[in-house]
């Protein structure tokens, strides 16, 4: 039995249960329709038809094959138009850092999902070490870090600018229009990013070079709860600029300018050389490119 003896008897049950017209829907003769419906009887040891004054009139078991008949061809044209459209639907697993999470990632999928609401995206949330090891073990599909990676077998390109801000309380004047040399911040309370964070790495790559070394007094994942802690006058921070846009309009932080020293970094889209980007990865990838020029984003107060 095969899908062919199975479309052959469909086609005689819509054509009236007429083997004349069904061989002249199929393009085949009238004996090679008959042959296959004798194949299915003696294959299923059932009588399809019976055969009365020269005309087919459905048995009870040919009833029953009808009905299983329309449902293996309903799921053959569902499977069709999945496997014909399987690059524009499905399931898109995208990781991100803590800080695009954060900040970005909402927008991101709100808006491709409204693009492609058949589409299933599931996000992971995590550090830049999690999502090289997930990309390495094909448990996501790309991810977006804020630092290149380390992996050979990784492709990371560059997607969109950013930059850190040394932030100090609001309610201590001395920071606000200071340029503080490098080494005046040897000895202040620093609030950090855990390690393996790519905001932190940046900074302290940065104090290195001039021989600084950071011990901070307060580590964590939530850059909300380091902008926090500023404005209680816990010590100062390092925290992406755009995260701090509404504490610094209102003053409850100042930013600090160090001499000689630039925050800048890339976003990075990582995906394993080896992966196959399907036209929805690319679609995703293409509006992380183009967000901010077509969807301008409001502004994030870090609250």
């Amino acid at each position: 039995m095969s899908i062919r003896h199975l479309r052959i008897f469909l086609t005689v049950c819509e054509c009236n249960n007429s083997i004349t017209r069904a061989a002249k829907k199929l393009y085949m003769t009238q004996p090679s329709v008959s042959v296959a419906i004798q194949e299915l009887e003696k294959y299923y040891g059932i009588v399809l038809f019976d055969r009365i004054s020269r005309r087919l009139y459905l048995t009870e078991a040919g009833r029953q094959f009808l009905e299983y008949a329309q449902r293996i061809f309903a799921l053959l044209d569902d499977m069709e138009k999945g496997i014909r459209n399987w690059d524009t639907i499905g399931v898109l697993r995208v990781g991100a850092s803590i800080t695009i999470g954060s900040q970005f990632m909402p927008s991101y999928v709100e808006k491709f999902s409204a693009m492609y609401p058949e589409a299933d995206v599931q996000v992971f949330i995590g550090t830049s070490h999690q999502l090289e090891q997930k990309l390495l073990n094909n448990e996501l599909d790309f991810a977006l870090v804020e630092r290149p990676v380390h992996e050979s077998s990784l492709l990371a390109e560059p997607y969109m600018e950013d930059s850190l801000a040394v932030i100090a309380p609001g309610r201590h004047p001395y920071y606000q229009g200071q340029v503080l040399k490098k080494e005046e911040l040897s000895g202040q309370k620093f609030l950090l990013r855990e390690h393996g964070s790519g905001t932190r790495e940046l900074f302290e790559e940065v104090m290195e070079k001039s021989g600084i070394t950071i011990k901070p007094v307060w580590e964590g994942m939530s850059t909300t709860a380091l902008v926090n802690a500023v404005i209680h006058g816990l010590g100062i921070a390092v925290v992406p600029k755009r995260m701090v846009s509404g504490p610094l309009e209102k003053n409850l932080v100042y930013q600090v300018e160090i001499e000689d020293a630039e925050f800048k970094r890339y976003f990075y889209i990582v995906h394993h050389k080896d992966k196959l980007l399907t036209r929805t990865i690319h679609e995703f990838i293409d509006l992380c490119r183009c967000y901010e020029l077509d969807f301008p984003m409001p502004k994030y107060n870090g609250l």
